[in-house]
């Protein structure tokens, strides 16, 4: 959600479109079903749809000095057309012509060009610098909605309409008078018939400047400006405007005298507003990744689509049901209905951080670790603190796990320390604290029989540990960051990986190597689960690949493609129906769990 004016409602009135990752997400919204623009090397950065609903164009980011490419799409069969790259570094903003011939798109400040291309073509026209010497960057782009010669770029003290000359392939730009006022634009928008086209600024007023003789006609709200500027602009049929904000609000203004008529509060910096239809309907992005549905007659806001938008650390199924699972990430713990894709209960604790988390197996409590050193116990329903263990850990607490019988809990912490808590009716005591670890322990599984655990660690040391003794049984030894460890479900043999990119199979009995297999060719692998009948199982890491292996063959049966960041965690829900991936980009991803042929 922090991609300006990322969220547009197609003209079909049937679907929405959004960036995530390197991916363009297209969702149905009777239906909530969604497909997959595949296509971009790295994070998109613009996403544009024609005014008559035929082709998506979309631009990414990419590292200096590189070219970024602006792919063209085929909306109705959603395909690739033609990948245009000029731009290097960044593409900035993105604007269709009228009748579908031309597409301009608007390079990074490492770049600073504006170019012009021929849709029938797929080839550029012209090119020019984006903003005078004298000026800043240009970072907003419009077209005009009747011409196909004509579009509007603004940004730092900038604002530019151009012509296309498209006998003597040039652009002529022209920079538009505002007097004494010397704003930053941060978006514009055209009105219908070219009469004239509104910017919105940092300093939270709006300009109305007329295309034809290039003056500002005038600007508001003189007085009570909208705080942390406007981030979004929408114009509606009636001369009205609907203004975004970076303080979140979405405002109804007057467009005669910018007062404002009627406000709602949301959640985040509003980055998209974009109408259904005739402007009877309109839906609201924010950088806090959530979307509103707002209808204009009542001007109520209803959330319709949620997720984190900081890097997920943890996802967790209860035992025995896949209905339902919770994933962690910065400030909240987020509980979802599977099959609907929806957000039933979130706990928010500001400012802190969650590592990891997991349902105890009576069903009664959500355990989590945080980074502030605590661990703290909600209710699932109510998502009420039941309670906190305070200094659990000295660096955080960064993996959790809890016993089948529920009494107790295994806790490691950023120091590498393992703390086993014994759990009663009202009380929470330490019971033994386990030193082997010199380096944060990163992952804890433990035995059905809730009298052995293992585990992993920053150090390069799996330690399998008896937790009726409170001894170690065996220690397993690696060069390499542990990232995650997983029990056959015989529990005679475990599995491991972390960032050597290899998967080792050990001996419990003996803390014997008994194969390894290189698990990925780049980057670490973050996650791993195994299937309950321990025939398959799964990997995930910074190759951003979920993959599927035969446990006995040790290779790899399935592949599945989607994440746009660093797989962290991923798990395979009870009964094999699913397998949830998350990421350092806050994507959940669900897949259909392959089944053999």
């Amino acid at each position: 959600g922090h991609i300006l004016s990322g969220l547009i409602c197609h003209p079909d009135q049937d679907h929405i479109l959004y960036p995530l990752g390197c991916t363009v997400v297209i969702q149905d919204m009777a239906n909530g079903k969604q497909t997959f623009l595949h296509g971009h090397t790295n994070n998109v950065s613009c996403v544009v749809v024609s005014k008559s609903g035929m082709l998506v164009a979309s631009g990414q980011v990419t590292f200096m000095g590189f070219k970024a490419d602006i792919i063209l799409w085929d909306f109705k069969k959603e395909e690739l057309l033609a990948r245009l790259s000029l731009h290097k570094g960044r593409i900035e903003g993105l604007a269709f012509s009228p009748n579908d011939l031309y597409l301009v798109s608007l390079g990074g400040q490492d770049d600073g060009s504006v170019v012009v291309w021929s849709i029938p073509k797929k080839e550029a026209v012209c090119g020019s610098p984006a903003s005078a010497r004298s000026a800043g960057n240009a970072t907003v782009l419009a077209f005009s909605r009747c011409r196909d010669e004509m579009f509007v770029t603004a940004g730092n003290g900038t604002i530019r309409v151009w012509e296309l000359d498209l006998a003597n392939r040039k652009i002529r730009p022209t920079e538009c008078q505002t007097g004494q006022l010397k704003r930053v634009i941060t978006c514009v928008k055209m009105a219908d018939d070219d009469s004239y086209f509104y910017v919105g600024t940092s300093s939270g007023d709006i300009l109305k400047l007329n295309p034809n003789n290039k003056l500002m006609s005038d600007y508001g709200p003189q007085k009570e400006k909208f705080s942390m500027g406007v981030t979004a602009l929408l114009l509606l049929k009636t001369g009205d405007i609907i203004v975004g904000t970076g303080g979140g609000i979405v405002a109804l203004c007057k467009g005669s005298n910018y007062k404002v008529m009627k406000k709602i509060e949301v959640q985040g910096t509003v980055t998209s507003l974009t109408r259904r239809g005739q402007g009877h309907q309109f839906f609201v992005g924010t950088n806090e990744s959530q979307i509103y549905r707002v209808n204009y007659t009542e001007f109520k806001e209803e959330l319709i689509a949620t997720c984190h938008n900081e890097a997920i650390h943890d996802i967790v199924f209860p035992l025995g049901t896949s209905d339902l699972f919770a994933t962690c990430s910065k400030n909240d713990i987020r509980v979802w209905h599977t099959p609907e894709n929806r957000e039933l209960l979130r706990i928010v604790i500001p400012n802190m951080t969650c590592r990891a988390i997991e349902f105890m197996s009576d069903g009664r409590s959500i355990i989590s670790a945080w980074n502030d050193g605590k661990i703290r116990a909600f209710m699932p329903e109510s998502g009420r603190l039941m309670y906190v263990i305070d200094n659990a850990h000295s660096l955080g607490v960064t993996a959790i796990a809890a016993t089948s019988n529920c009494r107790r809990i295994i806790s490691g912490g950023g120091e590498g320390q393992v703390r086993v808590w014994e759990i009663g009716e009202r009380t929470r005591k330490l019971e033994e604290v386990l030193k082997e670890h010199i380096s944060a322990v990163s992952c804890i599984k433990i035995k059905k029989n809730d009298q052995e655990c293992v585990t992993a660690s920053l150090d390069g040391t799996c330690i399998i540990w008896d937790i009726v003794r409170f001894a170690r049984n065996q220690m397993i030894l690696a060069n390499t960051l542990f990232q995650c460890v997983c029990y056959h479900p015989e529990e005679y043999q475990i599995i491991t990986s972390g960032t050597d990119r290899r998967i080792g199979y050990w001996e419990v009995f003996d803390g014997s190597a008994i194969r390894e297999l290189e698990g990925s060719t780049s980057g670490s692998i973050n996650g791993m689960d195994i299937t309950s009948d321990g025939v398959h199982f799964v990997t995930g890491g910074d190759d951003h690949l979920v993959k599927m292996w035969d446990y006995n063959e040790g290779e790899v049966t399935h592949v599945g493609v989607g994440h746009s960041g660093s797989i962290t965690r991923l798990k395979i829900c009870p009964g094999n129906k699913y397998i949830v991936s998350v990421s350092a980009d806050g994507a959940v991803l669900r897949w259909k769990f392959p089944h053999a042929r």
